[in-house]
């Protein structure tokens, strides 16, 4: 009678953790979809914002950022984080496109849910990290970056905020783009703490990330999060595993 109970209890066991881990998978996967960053200036919830400005405009229909943020974005030493992008002299258009780009991916985009980090930081609670971003848009603004110039490799940390808005740190001189930046990955990886990381995908693969896209197309990203999520929950599943073996295993040895 005991062996029986016992038993019993074992089988229970291991379709307890079956069923946990397979909810646990599924949450994961709705979890990191359509959602916003706990961070500065980030909405609670997606939701449509039918006035963002420009570059912006193509989280229109499903965005993180309000139209003022989207604005601003725009703006040179805006409200936003009073960066100063012309902190080595004049920053070409071509090139400053990209950043404004950026910016509305970070500030806009509700598909960034499976790269998504708690962080002890004073004006943010969460971050991105090695977002897959394709290998075209970071060429693309490596390219457009060349001619301008910069004192530094990393831009989230190291500035002289003294004035109220970033200069460069004594010391740090001012060279063209690709000194600091020598090949595309190191700009696109190092300049905001390896927010992203260049994928080998291309864009229309549906396993990276477009900073920029045609919205009248529909938003590729969504595609992609949904990949990664599912992916993110295959692998909670997987840990599992030893668990659901170790159980299985002693079952024999029971009923021997």
């Amino acid at each position: 009678m005991a062996r029986m109970m016992t038993t019993q209890l074992l089988l229970f066991l291991v379709w307890v953790a079956a069923w946990d881990s397979q909810s646990r998978t599924t949450l994961a996967r709705t979890e990191l979809l359509n959602i916003c960053m706990d961070a500065k200036h980030h909405k609670a919830k997606p939701s449509p914002e039918d006035k963002l400005h420009e570059q912006c405009s193509p989280w229109k229909k499903n965005s993180c950022c309000s139209t003022n943020t989207s604005q601003e974005a725009h703006k040179d030493i805006s409200y936003l984080y009073k960066f100063n992008w012309d902190h080595c002299g004049v920053m070409a258009p071509a090139c400053k496109r990209h950043f404004i780009q950026d910016t509305c991916l970070y500030e806009c985009s509700p598909n960034l849910g499976p790269w998504i980090q708690q962080v002890d930081q004073s004006w943010r609670k969460e971050r991105i990290l090695d977002v897959p971003l394709c290998k075209e848009d970071c060429q693309r603004w490596w390219e457009d970056c060349r001619s301008s110039f910069t004192c530094k490799s990393n831009w989230h940390k190291g500035w002289n905020w003294t004035s109220g808005y970033n200069q460069c740190p004594a010391g740090a001189a001012c060279h063209p783009f690709h000194f600091y930046f020598p090949t595309p990955a190191a700009l696109c990886e190092e300049i905001w703490s390896h927010s992203y990381k260049v994928s080998n995908y291309s864009r229309g693969s549906g396993r990276c990330i477009q900073m920029w896209f045609d919205p009248a197309q529909g938003n590729p990203n969504e595609e992609v999060a949904r990949f990664y999520a599912a992916a993110m929950g295959r692998a909670g599943l997987w840990e599992a595993v030893p668990l659901l073996l170790g159980l299985t295993l002693t079952l024999p040895w029971l009923l021997g």
